[in-house]
């Protein structure tokens, strides 16, 4: 049988992906694409799909609330109930709760030869007629789903770099620095563009051993060797050689970082 698959995800790019990724595969029918849940549930009753690829992480509607909409409009029967694979750059949301009704869990950068097994299982899934059963037990355990997505544990940030999702661990992260919307991410001899504020991230690198020496600079505190002042200001030397301004209102805030370190020291 040909399966007909519907995508949808906000951003552009991992549509492209998946996109190409599934036109690769024989007796695969790629029928629609989406950049919003809503505008995907419109869709359904004429596209007919018979998998769906979901973003977990969406603004507005998210794959969770995408899931709850389909359940609740009525409609679906098991003729018409599509199987559903969550897809994700964030792998800590897989849990054993994804077991009975998810069909499948996919990690961006999602790879061929995966996708492919996730095909397979739609396939198995479809002659085996639980499609309903397994959409009915995905809407009775969306609570615990968004549970296990409240607190989720970063240790990476996954950024597009030529076509494709790049993960990026943030122990491996030198500095950062802010360029406009995105802020730029610094790995030794390379760089990578992350779409967002400094102020957001610095929030998010807090609690990973990092620390804003300015208004458009943070560090990781395991990098920092030295700090110098003299009277043109403050600088920041990583162990990498890479010297950095500090911003006159953190200048402080380092200082007593130093003292911390050399009091836990002594």
């Amino acid at each position: 049988m040909t399966l007909r698959v519907m995508v949808i995800d906000d951003e552009p790019l991992a549509i492209e992906r998946m996109s190409d990724l599934l036109n690769r595969l024989d007796d695969v029918e790629l029928v629609s694409t989406h950049l919003a849940a809503m505008e995907a549930l419109e869709r359904i009753p004429e596209v007919r799909p018979d998998l769906i690829l979901v973003d977990i992480e969406m603004p507005k509607v998210d794959g969770f609330d995408f899931i709850e909409a389909l359940v609740n409009q009525g409609w679906i029967d098991a003729q018409s109930a599509p199987c559903i694979c969550f897809v994700t750059a964030y792998p800590q949301f897989a849990s054993d709760a994804f077991e009975k009704g998810v069909l499948d869990f996919l990690c961006k950068p999602v790879r061929l030869s995966r996708l492919e097994k996730t095909i397979d299982r739609a396939r198995l899934s479809f002659a085996q007629r639980d499609a309903l059963a397994r959409l009915q037990e995905i809407n009775r355990q969306l609570d615990t789903l968004r549970q296990s997505r409240a607190v989720p544990i970063e240790s990476s940030l996954w950024v597009h770099q030529r076509g494709q999702m790049v993960r990026i661990s943030m122990e491996a992260l030198d500095w950062v620095q802010a360029e406009g919307e995105y802020v730029r991410l610094h790995v030794r001899d390379q760089s990578f563009l992350l779409r967002g504020s400094i102020t957001s991230l610095a929030d998010r690198l807090a609690t990973r051993g990092f620390i804003r020496i300015h208004r458009s600079t943070i560090i990781n505190q395991a990098r920092l060797t030295a700090l110098h002042s003299s009277r043109s200001g403050a600088t920041a030397l990583l162990d990498n050689g890479v010297e950095l301004s500090v911003g006159r209102k953190y200048r402080q805030v380092i200082r007593q970082m130093q003292q911390d370190t050399a009091a836990s020291a002594g």
